[in-house]
């Protein structure tokens, strides 16, 4: 969580100083100092939000912490208007259009950034899988499109990218579900990886202990009748999430590299070669992490739409924090159901 923080941060600090560099803005009063304030305050929402949710029973037993649970949004939204107030009250005359092209770039690096980076911890919390097999898809993607555009490359592909080609968009799709598909077979083997992070309130530690679910858990399947000859196989057994890792690397290969593209797009707009040069002959942090933040949002769109369920861990999260009266009434009335569909004996007269 740390690494994709610091990662997000530095990101966020290599755009800011494109905007500051571009624009001439050095004269602007109080324009770093609110750029930074403002990315403070987001993610004091986000990463607030993310303690909250999922745990929960941390955050009931410290007393400060229920204090700022329960009005986080509140303080979140003070935060930032008072970084917003500092900044009309900083507005120059003769500064004005610089000062909001400088307020717009902030946050739209604010959206594309910090939000994004948000999405990659959530992935992470559903389970170390969800973190490792996007980002190695994507290296893989980026690896070997330029293997086969490199010895087989003949005809461009897109102008923003002269060195891009067909045949290593290609190959590297082929070549990222393959490894996508046995990547995906080799992390569902292990409860580390498949297991959600959870707080473990005996123990007042982290876990990733759980009963894997069904995506995690071996399956027979029927080999269609196109590819029973080839594969000398009528049925297989195979993990589903397996199935799931076709979508992400199609995902990763297709739709994955549209972030390089825009990132190329975006230094050719204001004339620069590298959004920075903190890694030595690869460019800054943001050159290697275009196409991640881009799979990260669909990662997570993937989970909510195709993946998660109702949690009872956070459910019961939630009971917990009614009044008593509350919580009976709730009991009462799980009860008179679960008694309706027989799942409980009747009460006895």
């Amino acid at each position: 969580m740390l690494l994709d923080k610091g990662g997000g941060i530095k990101c966020f600090e290599e755009i800011i100083t494109i905007g500051y560099r571009v624009y001439r803005s050095y004269d602007l009063p109080w324009f770093r100092t609110l750029s930074w304030y403002f990315l403070i305050c987001v993610n004091y929402f986000f990463y607030g939000e993310t303690l909250a949710d999922y745990f929960g029973a941390l955050v009931q037993r410290e007393e400060p912490l229920q204090f700022l649970a329960r009005y986080h949004r509140f303080i979140s939204f003070a935060l930032y208007l008072a970084g917003f107030c500092m900044f009309v009250l900083s507005l120059v005359k003769k500064h004005y259009r610089l000062q909001f092209y400088m307020f717009a770039w902030t946050h739209v690096t604010l959206l594309i950034v910090v939000t994004q980076s948000h999405l990659v911890i959530q992935n992470l919390f559903e389970g170390m899988i969800w973190f490792i097999v996007p980002i190695s898809i994507v290296i893989c993607n980026d690896i070997m499109a330029y293997l086969f555009g490199f010895f087989f490359g003949r005809t461009p592909l897109i102008k923003l990218s002269p060195k891009k080609t067909w045949e290593g968009f290609i190959g590297g799709f082929f070549s990222t579900v393959v490894f996508g598909f046995l990547l995906a077979y080799l992390l569902s083997q292990f409860q580390y990886f498949v297991c959600p992070v959870g707080f473990n309130s005996e123990t007042n530690g982290f876990t990733v202990e759980c009963e894997p679910s069904d995506i995690f858990v071996m399956q027979e399947y029927a080999v269609p009748a196109v590819f029973q000859k080839t594969l000398g196989l009528k049925r297989v057994n195979m993990y589903p999430f397996q199935i799931h890792s076709i979508f992400l690397s199609s995902f990763a290969s297709l739709i994955g590299p549209f972030g390089g593209f825009f990132a190329s797009g975006f230094k050719r707009a204001f004339k620069i070669k590298d959004f920075a040069n903190t890694i030595p002959g690869h460019g800054g942090i943001m050159d290697r992490f275009d196409c991640q933040y881009l799979m990260a949002t669909f990662t997570h769109v993937y989970i909510a739409s195709f993946i998660r369920g109702p949690n009872p861990s956070k459910l019961l999260q939630q009971l917990l924090l009614l009044q008593p009266e509350q919580q009976l009434s709730i009991f009462h009335t799980l009860q008179y159901h679960l008694r309706e569909g027989n799942i409980l004996p009747p009460a006895a007269e």
